[in-house]
């Protein structure tokens, strides 16, 4: 039985700008059980349903995986659009309460003691060798961010970068079809590149094509 996945990024941040990457954190934490609940148990897209935070040699976004077996990549890049918007409801509509119950549990998540030397050891190893700027102090770093971090400034980071038509927002579409749903997959190949869009047919020309992302020193 053939099996379709769709994975797609929303957002790129910069490896160095830990400011941005905690608003990103954030959003992916509380957005991360409604996705599922959404996607899988209520929709029933796919068995396999994720969000999940993304690493892309430094540069971070969210990432949705779908796996299915019923329904083509194509439903399902729309379906995601309409999580994203009723997750925005959901976002703007957040208690006070709750949006510092969701900080506070990032917070604890950050200040968790290593468990291990080889752990330990790991966490330093990695701001070594990761290609970004070494920050051994990151995490305190990001603790600080996050208490000072208001919900207005979340808001406004989802709506510039994430949401629906969000002007900084950059998204990859990785579509793989199953053989049930060739026919979708002619037809969806075939419509017109909508505007600000391209299609990519041979990611080695493309990659070529691509401006180097600068660092941020």
């Amino acid at each position: 039985m053939a099996h379709e996945t769709h994975l797609r990024d929303n957002l790129k941040v910069h490896r160095d700008d830990f400011k941005l990457n905690v608003k990103l954190q954030l959003v992916a934490l509380i957005a991360e059980q409604a996705a599922f609940r959404q996607l899988r148990s209520v929709e029933q897209l796919g068995y396999i349903t994720l969000l999940r935070l993304r690493n892309d040699s430094g540069i971070h976004g969210l990432q949705f995986i779908i796996q299915s077996i019923v329904k083509d990549p194509g439903h399902i890049d729309t379906r995601v659009e309409a999580f994203l918007k009723m997750f925005e409801s959901k976002l703007y509509e957040m208690t006070k309460d709750d949006f510092k119950s969701n900080v506070n549990a990032l917070i604890n998540m950050k200040l968790e003691k290593h468990k291990n030397s080889s752990e330990e050891s790991q966490f330093y190893w990695t701001e070594i060798i990761s290609g970004r700027t070494p920050k051994f102090d990151r995490r305190e770093a990001e603790v600080d961010a996050l208490k000072k971090l208001t919900q207005q400034e979340l808001i406004y980071f989802f709506d510039e970068n994430i949401k629906v038509g969000a002007t900084r927002k950059i998204t990859l579409s990785v579509r793989v079809y199953g053989n049930q749903h060739l026919a979708e997959y002619n037809s969806q190949k075939s419509e017109a590149v909508q505007p600000n869009t391209v299609q990519i047919d041979d990611i080695f020309s493309f990659r070529r094509s691509r401006p180097l992302y600068a660092s941020v020193r």
